[in-house]
């Protein structure tokens, strides 16, 4: 696999208040995710790339009874989502890979937020797809949002976010980002990341959220 993407300082302790900012209905969004898993019933839920623990706190606020692990590669992410979700004693955060999970666990649904757009596709995103698979149970959910476009796309719908940023973000900050968002992260198009999920053992996606340059969608192990 490719170089892991390591949240720190900064990133790590200013990421709630960065993807407030940055991506619209972003908590549309995670309200979706216990009505979207409401019809599996899931005991076991896998939480892949957690990091401060967001979805995980949209779940157990819901009430359900689901038994919840959340792995994150970055250390100063897992300590803030510690913090967030102290207290809950069906969540279980560790600081690690989807590899370093054994496979004789199996997890009845998965999420993978924000997380492929950092991966190279040269075998990596494939990889970790095929690793989430080789830990579910047979027709198990995975909910998936990432940056998503071809290039063309991309461009377009990033002149459309500039629009509806906020004004109090510094327009140096914005140019940056926008310039990493098209040039730097490792977004595919739409049937790219379809090929990849049918390749991996999953059901071809179906698209249900789309806010700019931000696609979700749900699948379903094959």
């Amino acid at each position: 696999m490719s170089k892991v993407e390591l949240f720190a300082n900064e990133r790590a302790s200013g990421y709630d208040q960065f993807v407030e900012a940055w991506i619209p209905n972003y908590h549309y969004f995670l309200d979706c995710l216990p009505k979207l898993l409401t019809d599996t019933d899931p005991k076991e839920l896998l939480v892949v790339g957690c990091g401060t623990g967001n979805e995980i706190q949209k779940l157990v606020t819901k009430g359900k009874t689901w038994n919840i692990t959340g792995i994150d590669p970055s250390p100063e992410m897992i300590q803030q989502a510690r913090q967030k979700l102290e207290g809950y004693p069906n969540i279980v955060l560790a600081e690690a890979l989807i590899q370093d999970l054994k496979n004789d666990k199996k997890y009845d649904a998965a999420t993978l937020l924000l997380v492929l757009h950092f991966l190279e596709d040269n075998g990596s995103k494939l990889e970790l797809l095929k690793e989430i698979g080789k830990r579910l149970v047979l027709g198990a959910p995975l909910v998936m949002l990432d940056i998503t476009g071809d290039s063309s796309m991309i461009k377009e719908n990033l002149k459309i976010l500039r629009l509806l940023l906020s004004d109090d973000i510094p327009e140096e900050q914005i140019s940056l980002r926008l310039n990493r968002i098209e040039n730097e992260l490792f977004h595919v198009s739409e049937d790219r990341l379809a090929a990849l999920c049918v390749e991996a053992g999953f059901e071809v996606p179906v698209r249900f959220f789309q806010s700019m340059i931000y696609m979700g969608w749900m699948t379903k192990k094959r």
